[in-house]
């Protein structure tokens, strides 16, 4: 049976009206699961007047009182992580202990939310002048928006969530409409928790959604993860508006291994970061890049012997190293580009095209795929695959392992192995990369420091969760106050100075 999803508006599921859907496949039988309704213009139009009406209230909620409501959210989310997660898979396809990892990151970036008591103190300077002090506030926006990507479904929208509704705004969530339906059982646990209601809404959508978002004068700010030409198109179009953005894009993350890495490590790693979740994130590792012909051998050997070693199967197998790719487009991209690395000279020592899984034979499999001998002309070097494909790119030495991510246009996340503290730090403070891993393969920091990428991987001053989030999502007012004791002599005309 075909489930009919709706928007969450004002606090209550509703229906769409424009008469246009989307389909929700279930990934690991290749059907049609759900109906999702694309909002028209004036439907987003309607989210936005319902968000503008409901966000003084929540602003008017003192700072303590805000946090309380994210933490009986995080309470009742991890109440359900079983459920939540079975529902996350069953649209994505990424395995069950996976999706909860999708849950659980999000949940940190809520945890540092609810510190926003603190995080949102002001600066204060008695006696800036005779008579005078200084102070400032942090005060929020008002209505913000979250234009979320397939592969992240639960972690990125509480992002983007959690800092703008801690800080006291309203905030409307376009989720991807490939898999919407944790992001609408977050809005029903957001209201339970306490969120008064048109505080978090859903719109189900897509470019005219996301458009009216981007031209529409009450939304304040925007937040977007996707691929580069979106992210930019969105950057421009917002700033254009006079908006707020923060916008991150594709990658391409390495990870140089260097001759003195523990390679067995380095291979169980390499594993883990480039082929979890269908390779379908954007801080998997898809280029290994070992220094040294020895290296390399020694690396691609182990690799080869990992891989042929990995169980594909259906999203809710327990024993599934990684299950489908979320749609057939993601799969026909992902089998064109094997075939494009073929015929631009590299080296394919596993294909993992034509993978068929017993039982889910319609499923959107595919098996993982190691390239060696990837040289920095060819596409599959250059662009982002979003699948289960490793390139390996040799590299003579440490200085060549470092140019190549310095001057790839991608610089989301980068790794280096190594055993010489010399050398990891060296790379750390030269590397043009935002995001960097030292014997970590995918560096995503801890939700009290800041995610965000460089180059084309990110657009924006102000990057996702931690401090700059709380920066992010508010306006700082500066207030100089003047309290006379008894009645003196002053030059009202004579602008206020220091002295």
């Amino acid at each position: 049976m075909v489930r009919e999803l709706t928007h969450f508006i004002g606090g209550q599921h509703v229906p769409g009206t424009s008469g246009n859907f989307g389909d929700v496949f279930d990934p690991n039988l290749g059907q049609v699961q759900a109906r999702v309704p694309l909002a028209s213009k004036s439907e987003v139009e309607a989210v936005i007047a319902n968000a503008e009406a409901a966000q003084p209230q929540w602003a008017a909620f003192n700072p303590q009182k805000r946090a309380r409501v994210l933490m009986k959210f995080l309470t009742l989310v991890q109440d359900e992580m079983d459920s939540l997660a079975a529902l996350l898979s069953s649209e994505h396809g990424k395995t069950i202990a996976d999706a909860k990892g999708d849950i659980q990151r999000g949940l940190e970036v809520i945890e540092f939310a609810v510190g926003i008591p603190h995080l949102l103190k002001g600066e204060y300077t008695e006696g800036a002048g005779t008579g005078i002090d200084v102070y400032s506030m942090r005060q929020p926006l008002g209505v913000v928006a979250g234009i979320t990507p397939f592969n992240f479904p639960a972690m990125i929208p509480l992002w983007k969530a959690g800092p703008a509704l801690a800080t006291g705004n309203a905030f409307v969530l376009k989720p991807s409409e490939r898999d919407p339906s944790v992001p609408l059982r977050l809005a029903e646990l957001f209201l339970e928790a306490g969120l008064p209601a048109g505080v978090f809404n859903v719109v189900n959508g897509d470019k005219e959604a996301v458009d009216t978002l981007l031209h529409d004068p009450r939304v304040k700010a925007v937040g977007f993860v996707g691929s580069t030409p979106i992210a930019q198109y969105i950057y421009e179009t917002a700033t254009a508006n006079g908006k707020r953005a923060q916008c991150f894009g594709g990658a391409k993350n390495h990870a140089i291994v260097m001759p003195d890495a523990d390679l067995d490590d380095v291979a169980d790693q390499l594993i883990g970061a480039g082929y979890g979740s269908a390779g379908e994130r954007c801080m998997a590792i898809s280029v290994a890049v070992p220094v040294g012909e020895e290296t390399a051998d020694r690396l691609v050997a182990k690799l080869t012997e990992r891989v042929h070693k990995l169980n594909i199967g259906r999203s809710d197998d327990p024993g599934a190293d990684y299950g489908p790719l979320v749609g057939q487009d993601g799969v026909n991209r992902v089998n064109n580009y094997v075939q494009i690395g073929i015929d631009e000279g590299a080296d394919l020592v596993v294909d993992g095209r034509g993978l068929v899984v017993e039982g889910a034979e319609d499923g959107y499999f595919v098996g993982a795929t190691l390239f060696d001998k990837v040289t920095p002309e060819m596409r599959i070097y250059r662009e982002e695959i979003f699948g289960p494909v490793l390139s390996v790119v040799r590299a003579k030495d440490y200085e060549e392992g470092l140019r190549l991510a310095n001057e790839h246009e991608y610089g989301n996340g980068v790794a280096i192995f190594t055993r010489d503290g010399d050398t990891a730090r060296d790379f750390a403070a030269r590397v043009q990369v935002g995001m960097v891993g030292i014997n970590v393969p995918i560096p995503v920091p801890i939700a009290y420091y800041t995610f965000g990428g460089w180059k084309r991987s990110g657009f924006g001053d102000l990057n996702q969760h931690g401090p700059d989030s709380i920066r992010f999502y508010t306006k700082t007012k500066t207030v100089t106050q003047r309290w006379p004791s008894g009645l003196k002599e002053s030059n009202a005309f004579v602008i206020p100075t220091m002295d």
